[in-house]
């Protein structure tokens, strides 16, 4: 068995990807709805939201309460970085959700078949 050790910059290095990997979904989430926007406006979306996950996952929070309280965060972070009505935030916050899921799946499964590679 392969035992690694937690440590702090692993930590930040996993919730800085997280970020990133968050407001690049968001930036295409608000293109989306908004058509062409300036993509640095997504980097205040993304951080948030991935504190919130590394967070909530290190101390064993349950996904019931992680999981909204996110999306919670996300929808605010769109609506100050975008500054549009909350219906607006809401399209755009759901579909940031949806394109972060079906991403991250896509992501998954590609370093699954990777990793399960003939040598």
């Amino acid at each position: 068995m392969l035992l690694q050790t937690v440590t702090p910059v692993s930590v930040l290095g996993t919730t800085v990807a997280f970020a990133l990997f968050l407001s690049v979904t968001a930036h295409l989430a608000a293109r989306n709805v908004l058509g062409d926007v300036d993509p640095r406006r997504a980097l205040y979306v993304g951080p948030l939201p991935a504190i919130i996950g590394v967070v909530g996952g290190a101390f064993s929070v349950s996904e019931a309460l992680l999981v909204p309280a996110a999306l919670l965060v996300d929808g605010a972070m769109f609506a100050w970085s975008y500054d549009q009505p909350r219906r607006v935030v809401v399209g755009m916050t759901l579909i940031h959700a949806v394109i972060t899921t079906l991403l991250g799946i896509v992501l998954l499964g590609i370093a699954v078949l990777l990793a399960a590679r003939p040598a």
